[in-house]
């Protein structure tokens, strides 16, 4: 298991899906929320991300295709 951390983005669009929830059952990694910030046309949120490098590669793809920026 490795841990990463990661900066998201989310468009104005997609603020009220459960994106967090489909990470962890989807991808089997786990996800803390380091800090976030939520306004009316964005949402920003440093998460660290725990599993496989695979699996955190698939996470980091999903959140992109999803349209999230992730640094």
């Amino acid at each position: 298991m490795v841990t990463r951390k990661i900066h998201c983005v989310f468009p104005q669009e997609i603020i009220q899906e459960p994106l967090l929830y489909n990470i962890a059952t989807q991808f089997g990694v786990v996800p803390n929320i380091r800090g976030a910030s939520v306004r009316e046309d964005e949402a920003t949120m440093d998460l660290e991300l725990e599993g496989s490098d695979a699996a955190i590669a698939d996470v980091l793809e999903y959140l992109r295709k999803r349209g999230i920026s992730v640094n």
